[in-house]
This record gives structure tokens, sequence and C-alpha cells, in this order.
């Protein structure tokens, strides 16, 4: 017998995001509506109880904008989202709020998502407070707590973020997530600002808040190393579309849809740390102008004609792994004589 526990924490369908430009005089004129941006078309990714989903793609994919649309910030046009069974775009304000806390989205920059009046130790305890979750004493033990859940000394609970590092103000804003007692964090790019050697700290960090706090986390990400580190599945988006979804391992080793083939064939080596020929041509197309058919038709060299007029079906290459490619068998056949 299915029981909610069985089911996926977050349940994403079907999810739809556009955005209007500006309206120009000619437009207005000749009576045509204002340019439309498409964000996201049709995205479907569940996330597990205790589950990481890496989440791939270049710039403009639409990976920040599933986050946002995910808590609210952005209201979808089409699609459902179910947290944990509840219907997040039908719930009213109080429900929200409560889904809001337990959803924690760390963004990318640390220098601008802390507030630079604020010490530390307010930062941190000022949304458990406002949640009801802990009283003034209760929040100086919380901050103590979680400054050394993250690897910080108290000293700094009395600084301001002008007097940190970057690392140290992403563990802050990791603590300040954590002081909601989350079940789901969705780390937006949250150590592409930071030098290397930290990026590893922040990343060791977060692998060990999901083992240890059974969280799920949604990551975020354009460098392959980071998903591959922490991710139990992967979701490849292109153009506010997922083109690829599977076991990371399945997806990284065996990949079936070019893109990710051709992101993997760019990545640096791990033997010469330098990047293989660039297997991408071009960029990526506007989203006020989606191509018709299969929308990476520009970028690919496997293409046929039906890859310019219709868009590509799901296909379930192993149980688990899919790809939404027109040439997957062709592909296949190619991509095996050059292994």
């Amino acid at each position: 017998m299915d029981t909610l526990n069985d089911k996926p924490l977050l349940e994403v369908n079907n999810l739809s995001k556009y955005f209007h430009g500006k309206q120009t005089v000619l437009n207005r004129l000749m009576k045509k509506p204002p340019p439309k941006l498409v964000a996201l078309d049709g995205v479907t990714l569940n996330l597990n109880r205790n589950e990481t989903l890496g989440l791939v793609g270049e710039s403009g994919s639409g990976k920040s904008t599933t986050a946002c649309c995910i808590i609210r910030l952005y209201e979808p046009d089409n699609g459902s989202i179910l947290y944990n069974g509840q219907d997040v775009l039908a719930a009213h304000a109080d429900e929200l709020r409560e889904i809001r806390r337990e959803v924690q989205l760390i963004y990318q920059d640390p220098y601008k998502s802390l507030n630079p009046r604020m010490t530390v130790r307010a930062t941190i305890s000022e949304p458990a407070k406002v949640h009801g979750l802990v009283d003034r004493a209760g929040g100086e033990k919380l901050v103590k707590n979680l400054l050394d859940r993250v690897g910080l000394p108290s000293t700094v609970a009395d600084l301001r973020p002008r007097a940190l590092s970057g690392g140290q103000r992403q563990r802050v804003a990791i603590a300040r997530a954590l002081s909601l007692r989350p079940k789901i964090i969705i780390a937006d790019e949250a150590v592409s600002a930071l030098d290397v050697s930290i990026q590893a700290q922040i990343l060791n960090l977060f692998e060990e808040l999901r083992r240890d706090l059974g969280l799920s986390m949604i990551l975020i990400a354009h460098q392959l190393s980071v998903v591959a580190h922490l991710s139990q599945n992967v979701a490849i988006m292109y153009l506010g579309r997922i083109v690829e979804i599977g076991s990371t391992s399945e997806v990284f080793l065996r990949p079936r849809h070019p893109y990710t083939a051709a992101l993997l064939k760019a990545h640096p080596s791990i033997e010469t740390s330098r990047c293989h020929t660039p297997a991408l041509t071009g960029e990526i197309p506007s989203p006020y102008s989606i191509p018709k058919g299969c929308r990476f038709n520009t970028r690919c060299k496997f293409t046929d004609a039906l890859c310019f007029e219709v868009d590509p079906p799901s296909t379930e290459v192993t149980p688990g792994h899919y790809a939404w490619c027109h040439v997957l068998p062709e592909y296949d056949k190619i991509t095996s004589k050059q292994s």
C-alpha cells in the first residue's frame, strides 16, 4: 500500500513560466502583443526524501526560474507543484509561509544575499524568531549551535558581513537557512562565486548536512564536477526544458542526449585539467524566439528533418533514464564507434 512517505517529497509537473518584454511603439500600432520570453516550458521533475538532485545547464536554461517557481517567488503560468502532497500553487498565505519555511533557497552571491546592516547573530536568529521557532534565549543557543554546525567560530556572531570572507558569508547563509528547520534546501549556484578551495569545503558541508539532518536538496549548477560530487540524480536543462534526466552515474557515464554529451566533452579532464575541444558551436537561441521542433537543433551535429519540425518525445533509455531526442538510435551508434 502506498503511503505519503513512499511518494516524492517534491513533485513538479509540466511547469511553464513566461515573461513579457516591453511593448514597442511599432507593435502597439500594429496591435501586436508584447514579445514573450519562454523561461520554462513543460518542466517535470521529482525530488525524493534524503536525495540530492542536480539541475544542470548553461545560463538562461531556466534553472533559477525553476527554483523561484517552486517557492512561488514567481507565479508559474501552467503546471503543478506538490510539496509533501500539498498543492503549492493553491496554498493560501499562511500555508505558503510554512512551505517557504520548509523549502529554503540559498542564493549564488553571498555578498548580496546577506543584509549588510545585520550582525551574524541577527541574520541567523531573526528568521527563527519570526516563525516562532525560538524565543530570545533559544535564539542565542540556536546561533551558537548553527555556527558550530557550519564550521564557524562563535566569535563571528557579532560581526557584520563586510568583515567576513566569501566562504564565511556563504556558511552564514547556510546557517540562516538551517535556522528554519527546512526539509528541502535549494542551492542556486551556491558555490560558483567562491574560490575553488572554498567550493570544496562548502560542497562537503552540504553533503554532511544532507546526511546528518536527512535533508533533500536541489543543487543548481553549471559545473558538472559540482553535481557529480553530490547528486544521486541529475536533470539537464536547455532553453527552458529538461532534455535528459536520470541517475547521475548513468547520465554522466552514458549520456543519451547530444547536449549532455557536449557538456561532458567540454568539461575539464581529470588527467590534464584542460577542456577538450569545444563540442558546442554557436550561442543558445533567444528565449524570445524558440526554434521550431527540437530546440537544440541549431547547435546539434546529429539532426535530421524531423528535428526541425516536431518536438522530440521522451524516450526511456534504461529504467529511470530518459532523453528527449529524435535521433537517439543513430546517436547511440555514432558515440559507440567514437568510444
